[in-house]
């Protein structure tokens, strides 16, 4: 007799089977995680200098329009990183 989860387990991979990543998928994954963390580490030294000569200024307006558009710049390469995992898991090139 299965238990509830694993009926429930079953239904969901009947809805969307699980993806098998082979070994190469795998490193490209890593590759594009440590791609983007440093473009995420990279925008982040720009803007946090930037952030820094708005506080020097007093320039409060600058500041926070400086910290929405960091926020904005990690949404959006996260967005990225998640399309091209996907891509890669996928198998497309």
């Amino acid at each position: 007799m299965k238990s509830s989860f694993e009926l429930a387990m079953e239904r969901l991979n009947k809805q969307s089977p699980a993806v098998k990543v082979t070994a190469a998928q795998k490193a490209e994954l890593a590759d594009l995680e440590a791609l983007y963390k440093s473009k995420i580490a990279d925008r982040e030294i720009l803007v946090k200098g930037q952030l820094k000569k708005a506080a020097e200024k007093g320039d409060a307006e600058a500041y926070v329009q400086l910290e929405k558009q960091l926020v904005s710049d990690r949404k959006t390469l996260a967005t990225e990183l998640e399309a091209e995992k996907e891509r890669v898991r996928e198998g497309k090139k």
